[in-house]
This record gives C-alpha cells, sequence and structure tokens, in this order.
C-alpha cells in the first residue's frame, strides 16, 4: 500500500457562479458572457470564477459579477446550489476536478445595466449553446425562482419600485409560464402584506390612470411555506 505522504497530490478547484435574472418585455433573460478560451471556446458562460481563500461564497459572487461583468445593480442574490461531478469540466494542469456553487441573482424590471461588449441578456426558453453544466444550472434557478414566487416576496427584486398591478402580473406570468388574474394576485399579495398601494398613480394608457404599488420589504421574506399559486383550469 502507498504511503499517504508519497501519493501524488489531488487538486480540487472551487468556482463560485451566478444565474442572473431579468424580465424584460415579458421574457426572463439570463445575463451570459462568452468564451473566448478553451475549452468550449465561444460557448456561452455563467459569469464568475474561483473562490478566493480570503472570502465567503456571498462575497466572491459579488466581487465575480463586478469584476466580470461589471454588474453591481442586484437586487437580491442567494445561493442555491452545489455542482459537484467529477467530470463537469475537463481537467486540467491547474485542477483535477472543479466544484461549483451557484448563486441565483436577480436584476429589477427597467434597469439597464452597461455591460461589457462579451456579455448579454439571453432569453431562458431560447439558450444558446451554454458551456460545461451551465445550461442544468439556469434551468434549476428558474424552477427555484418559480418556486419562491409562490410563498415569498421575492419579486420585489424583479418589479421596479413603484408599478400598477398589471405590470407584476406580467412579471409573474413570464416566471410562472402560465396565466395569472389581476385581481386574484392583489388580492393574494395584500392579504399577505406583500404589496402596499403607494396611494399615486400612474400614466393611463387608456380610461383612468392605475393605482401604484410597492413591496412592502426590499429584503426576502417568507410569506406562506406552504402556499402554491397554481395554473388556471
Amino acid at each position: 500500500m502507498a504511503d499517504a505522504s508519497t501519493a501524488p497530490a489531488y487538486h480540487v478547484a472551487h468556482e463560485v457562479l451566478s444565474v442572473v435574472f431579468r424580465v424584460s418585455e415579458g421574457t426572463v433573460e439570463v445575463l451570459l458572457w462568452q468564451r473566448a478560451l478553451a475549452p468550449d471556446q465561444g460557448a456561452w458562460s455563467l459569469p464568475g470564477g474561483l473562490l478566493d481563500a480570503r472570502e465567503d461564497l456571498p462575497t466572491s459572487a459579488r466581487r465575480l459579477l463586478a469584476e466580470k461583468v461589471d454588474l453591481t445593480e442586484v437586487a437580491h442574490l442567494e445561493q442555491f446550489a452545489e455542482f459537484s461531478d467529477p467530470h463537469r469540466v475537463p481537467a486540467s494542469e491547474h485542477a483535477d476536478r472543479t466544484l461549483a456553487s451557484t448563486f441565483l441573482g436577480l436584476v429589477r424590471s427597467g434597469t439597464d445595466p452597461r455591460l461589457p461588449d462579451d456579455t448579454t441578456w439571453h432569453p431562458v426558453e431560447a439558450l444558446p449553446t451554454m458551456a460545461f453544466d451551465h445550461a442544468a444550472m439556469v434551468h434549476r434557478a428558474r424552477a427555484r425562482l418559480a418556486a419562491r414566487l409562490s410563498y415569498s416576496n421575492i419579486g420585489f427584486a424583479l418589479a421596479p419600485r413603484a408599478f400598477p398591478v398589471s405590470q407584476l402580473r406580467d412579471i409573474y406570468v413570464a416566471v410562472l409560464g402560465y396565466p395569472v388574474d389581476s385581481t386574484n394576485l392583489l388580492r393574494i399579495l395584500s392579504r399577505r402584506s406583500v404589496i402596499t398601494a403607494t396611494g399615486e398613480t400612474g400614466q393611463a394608457t387608456r380610461g383612468r390612470p392605475p393605482a401604484l404599488y410597492r413591496f412592502t420589504d426590499s429584503y426576502l421574506r417568507i410569506t406562506d411555506e406552504f402556499a402554491t399559486l397554481r395554473p388556471p383550469g
């Protein structure tokens, strides 16, 4: 039996990746950057990089978003999954395997952060060719977001600071993927104290100006852990 002291070193890298969503014109989009180097050169990737030994995971995620894609306007960021398949990233001279800690990030509707030339928003329903296992990460994060909408106030990180109910409904429809009734949504979210009337009105497209609402809190709060927003029918 080989002595442990003479066994070859086994190097494990730890990367931190962020799945950042926004809702734009009724479509859920994810932020991706195009790889310029091998492996998977030309494929689209989630923003991220290696964990710094001096950082915790959330600090690393925010730093990497700022450094890699110039993104600092993230309204919500939470760790949601680990990806540890030994072959998820090809081995290299620097690491025998690479673990990934992934974060779900959200950007408010109406904000349009300036991005580098190699970075852009892509519709989740029409992803380009993705590097490694990043497409699986996007789909798992999307499912996490849809579930969160049912039992928390996470919509605060997707909606503008003030909005008519119709705009909030459109955000819910985009994320959930099925119709949502505005009146029912207003009733449920008001009863849970998730949204509050601002006392102001928005610009009218026809008829009288719509009432504007805001989210009561700008941090994640579980409102009803057993609630679900089901499709009609």
